[in-house]
């Protein structure tokens, strides 16, 4: 029998987590949004009023559905706060161990009967799965940044997950009125498998002095109608998870077109990271993004 899904859990408030949260809230559903910090939750919640209220001046939605979004929503700092919870999904850093950890201490409280998802952009849903108490409960449900302006969600299961919580996962995702692709369990999947090689190699353009920072992303704007260019689109994905989704592709399928180029290297080393950070291949200290080369 599917699950019945009620009520949602998030772990992690960052620009994804919150997003996730902020969505399922407007499907009607009741959600518990986790974070270690008490002030990254208080930062989340404000950031979702913000969204949602942008959404009701563009008409996308009524003040009514704003405020019964925002009621819909609690925090919480402990995973105590989600052991009720029909689904959670986790939407931390994308790294492996930090991951595990977190799904170990979240088995130790979740009802057994409820779905852990992960929104991984790249690691292996099946490896995982492996890591927690309910493989067959094991999902990977990956939404797209930002999350309440874009249409496509990749649905990816293990080996081991079972038809209940596929087809329990693909309710919830329609609920949401999201639209589904199906991936296999491969590094990547599907979008960043396409997606971030290309970044990477517009990387490598810029580092080996084929074209600067404008000229490159002009060229793709411009020449290929991309409404961003690679590397501003690098800057907002974040260049650590530009480099953590790389440095997957590389080791899982063991090609060197996937090594990652190591002027992105050298710019997570120093800590520039893109917009949240406010310096990356442009520099947004000012009134207008500058580039950095």
């Amino acid at each position: 029998m599917a699950v019945m899904i009620k009520k949602v859990g998030v772990i992690g408030s960052g620009q994804m987590g919150n997003g996730i949260a902020h969505v399922a809230a407007l499907g009607g559903l009741d959600v518990v949004l986790n974070d270690v910090s008490a002030d990254r939750l208080k930062s989340a919640m404000a950031t979702i009023n913000g969204n949602l209220s942008r959404q009701v001046s563009k008409k996308v939605i009524t003040e009514d559905a704003r405020k019964a979004a925002l009621d819909r929503i609690t925090s919480s700092d402990t995973m105590d706060g989600l052991a009720d919870c029909d689904l959670v999904i986790e939407s931390a850093v994308e790294k492996e161990e930090i991951k595990r950890k977190i799904f170990h201490d979240l088995c130790a409280v979740l009802k057994p009967e409820a779905i852990i998802a992960s929104n991984t952009s790249s690691i292996s849903i099946t490896r995982l799965a492996a890591s927690t108490d309910r493989p067959e409960k094991f999902i990977g449900i990956h939404f797209m940044n930002p999350v309440p302006l874009m249409e496509l969600v990749e649905l990816i299961r293990g080996i081991a997950t079972d038809d209940a919580t596929f087809d329990a996962s693909k309710d919830f995702v329609t609920r949401l009125g999201k639209q589904i692709a199906v991936s296999e369990d491969f590094p990547a999947f599907i979008v960043n498998r396409i997606l971030l090689p290309m970044i990477n190699e517009a990387i490598y353009t810029l580092y080996e002095g084929v074209g600067n920072v404008e000229a490159i992303d002009a060229a793709m704007k411009l020449g290929a109608h991309h409404p961003m260019g690679p590397l501003e689109l690098a800057d907002f994905i974040g260049l650590d998870t530009c480099l953590s989704i790389m440095q997957v592709l590389h080791e899982g399928l063991a090609d060197s077109k996937y090594r990652p180029c190591p002027l992105l290297v050298k710019y997570v080393e120093a800590g520039w990271l893109g917009r949240k950070t406010q310096r990356g291949f442009y520099d947004y200290r000012g009134e207008k993004p500058i580039p950095t080369r």
